[in-house]
């Protein structure tokens, strides 16, 4: 089994401020595989899609006063018809255990959850096979852009598109459907597939409306939905008074690389293809190591744009532009930027090379390094 040794630690820190960890992101990510490696000695995993779970959880105080083993995990736990309150009893009563609580979504996108168990968890959002587990994985950074980052695609030994539609299909009906009851899977599949083929694009909803034929009401939902669900990630413009800056139209990237190539047809991919997968690899690295600060993107009214923009403190951004191949970057995006917002780190992040080296511009520097240079409360 793989041990993924840096959610392992992002666990262990997070239970340290709370009793209940959930721990979130879309189908066949990794959750079960990552609750299975927890040190076993110490652990009791539960299946809740197992009917007994049902029974057994009916009566909290019974459940918990019957466990020998300090951590409990508790997978798929939206399964259970009152999840919350098995939760919180735990959390409330027996603090002598630690609870590790999986599922597809946020916590509070389900009905089922009558208590956000505020003040009680914390959340850990897993996302595809990091840059700096690939090692690990036995796999080139070429196939992880192009299988993507979720471990049965990634594992498997070429492409298989039956594998990505299947793993579509499932996601409406079972987290889509069960979630936020929606009936006509045809209009979701189309929007699902829309957003991947347009990732990292900038995105308008009545663009996506009338491209679709879709109401707006019901591209709003969908937009949504594929957001508690984790499905996509949107990032936002940042501006701060500078001229023609873009101040509202959000960019919305796809959460796999996999999904991307597949739903644009890239099989194989080009090399022009992987800059833009590369792109989606350093924006979900960055969603792993800052999990709780906001990543934004910068463009002004000449389609100058820096890729990624890191607020640091009041005064101090940090701008990060992703190349595949660092020859090929152009400053002059960052140059307008750092015209606006003098102050902060600049970064060329590029799979080339060594950890980092500092670059010239006339009078700007740039760090050119890989992801694991990047800033960040976290470090793989």
């Amino acid at each position: 089994m793989i041990k993924r040794a840096f959610w392992i630690r992002r666990l262990e820190a997070a239970w340290r401020t709370a009793p209940i960890v959930w721990l979130a992101g879309v189908r066949r990510v990794g959750k079960t595989i990552l609750a299975e490696s927890l040190d076993e000695g110490r652990t009791e995993y539960f299946d809740c899609e197992r009917p007994a779970l049902e029974e057994m959880s009916k009566d909290p105080d019974l459940f918990f006063k019957s466990r020998s083993k300090p951590l409990i995990v508790l997978d798929e736990i939206h399964r259970l018809r009152d999840p919350s309150r098995l939760l919180k009893i735990g959390a409330d009563h027996y603090p002598q255990f630690k609870i590790l609580a999986t599922g597809s979504s946020t916590l509070a996108a389900s009905d089922l959850f009558k208590d956000t168990l505020s003040g009680r968890k914390q959340t850990v959002h897993l996302v595809p096979v990091l840059w700096t587990e690939l090692e690990s994985f036995d796999v080139s950074l070429e196939k992880r852009l192009t299988q993507g980052g979720l471990p049965p695609a990634l594992l498997a030994p070429k492409k298989e598109a039956g594998w990505y539609r299947e793993w579509m299909d499932s996601f409406f009906a079972r987290d889509i459907q069960r979630l936020f009851r929606f009936r006509d899977i045809e209009k979701f599949q189309w929007f699902l597939e829309y957003v991947l083929k347009q990732s990292s694009g900038l995105f308008e909803i009545s663009q996506a409306s009338r491209d679709l034929g879709i109401s707006r009401p019901t591209v709003e939902s969908h937009l949504r939905a594929l957001t508690v669900t984790q499905a996509i990630t949107i990032v936002r413009p940042f501006h701060g008074g500078g001229n023609s800056e873009l101040v509202r139209r959000p960019k919305v990237y796809g959460f796999d690389t996999g999904f991307v190539s597949f739903c644009r047809g890239w099989d194989p991919p080009r090399p022009s293809d992987f800059g833009a997968l590369w792109e989606h690899m350093v924006l979900e690295f960055l969603r792993a190591i800052r999990p709780e600060h906001p990543i934004f993107y910068w463009r002004d009214g000449s389609d100058r744009e820096v890729d990624f923009v890191l607020v640091q403190d009041r005064d101090t951004v940090d701008a990060i532009e992703c190349k595949w191949n660092p020859d090929q970057f152009d400053p002059a995006a960052l140059r307008a930027f750092r015209t606006a917002y003098p102050q902060g780190k600049n970064y060329l992040v590029t799979p080339r090379g060594g950890p980092f080296y500092d670059r010239s511009y006339k009078e700007m520097t740039v760090r050119v390094c890989n992801p694991s240079a990047l800033p960040g409360s976290f470090h793989p």
